[in-house]
């Protein structure tokens, strides 16, 4: 299981959202919007540290029993969250900072075309294709 989303701040609205499998949707969506509010504490308890280093990435947000829910910053503050199976052991850290750089990469892509408006949900073949490749890759 593998839930990808992107977050714009300060709404904290998501601007895409992908599931797989898609039955317990909304017990997804509940634990992305918890896990942004960990991603905000731990901006603020970073503070001026984490704007000197560069480290974009968070790490591990919190375990649940089911899920460990992983987190990642843009230097513009875009949030990007990743839930993971937690009976997915062969799933390393480098290969979740990879995945998220990825994503980070075809967010960038998005926020480049003319025809985007930022802050609007993004609707993009390209994101949707490296998301599913994302997905079967650790499925």
């Amino acid at each position: 299981v593998l839930v990808s989303v992107v977050c714009s701040p300060p709404q904290n609205y998501p601007l895409y959202i992908r599931s797989v499998p898609t039955e317990n949707e909304l017990k997804f969506h509940y634990t992305v919007h918890t896990s942004l509010d960990v991603v905000d504490e731990k901006i603020s308890a970073m503070g001026k540290a984490l704007v000197d280093q560069r480290e974009l990435y968070l790490g591990l947000l919190y375990p649940t029993e089911d899920y460990k829910v992983y987190g990642y910053v843009t230097n513009s503050k875009v949030k990007f969250v990743m839930v993971v199976d937690s009976s997915n052991t062969a799933l390393r850290d480098n290969e979740i900072r990879s995945m998220f750089r990825k994503l980070h990469n075809s967010y960038t892509d998005i926020m480049c075309n003319p025809f985007y408006n930022p802050g609007d949900h993004i609707h993009s073949r390209a994101f949707d294709n490296m998301v599913n490749s994302m997905m079967m890759q650790v499925c």
